[in-house]
C-alpha cells in the first residue's frame, strides 16, 4: 500500500531519499533480524514460551496513536507530501518493534532452556 502511494505521488528521486534517510534504522532492523534468525535456528526443535502474553495493545488504542502522529506530520512536515514521507519510517519502526519484542522473547527461551 505505501508503495503504490510512493509511486502514484512521489518521484523516484524522491522515493530514494526517503528510504536512503533511513538508513540507520534499516541497518539497525537488518542486525536484529539476523539475530532473531540466530535464535530461531538454535531453538528449531523447541516449544516457544510467550513470554510477551501481557503485552498485548487494542487495535484501537494503535489507530488512534497513529492518526495522532498523521497530523502532528501534516503540521509539522508541510502538509500531505510531507505527511506521507513519513510512512515510510513508522513501517520500519513497526517491523523494528516487532523484530525487538520477538528477539527478547526467543532470547529468553534461550535462557530458560539453556538453564533446564
Amino acid at each position: 500500500m505505501i508503495i503504490v502511494v510512493y509511486y502514484s505521488i512521489l518521484s523516484i528521486d524522491e522515493i530514494k531519499t526517503i528510504v536512503l534517510e533511513e538508513y540507520i534504522l534499516l541497518c539497525i532492523t537488518t542486525v536484529l533480524f539476523l539475530v532473531f534468525i540466530l535464535f530461531k535456528l538454535k531453538l528449531k526443535n523447541i516449544d516457544i514460551i510467550d513470554f510477551n502474553v501481557n503485552n498485548n495493545i487494542s487495535l484501537k488504542f494503535t489507530i488512534g496513536l497513529f492518526l495522532v502522529f498523521q497530523v502532528v506530520d501534516y503540521y509539522y512536515e508541510n502538509g500531505f507530501i510531507g505527511m506521507i514521507s513519513q510512512w515510510f519510517m513508522y513501517w520500519v519502526m513497526g517491523i523494528l518493534s516487532l523484530l525487538v519484542i520477538t528477539t527478547i522473547n526467543y532470547y529468553k527461551n534461550y535462557k530458560y532452556f539453556l538453564n533446564k
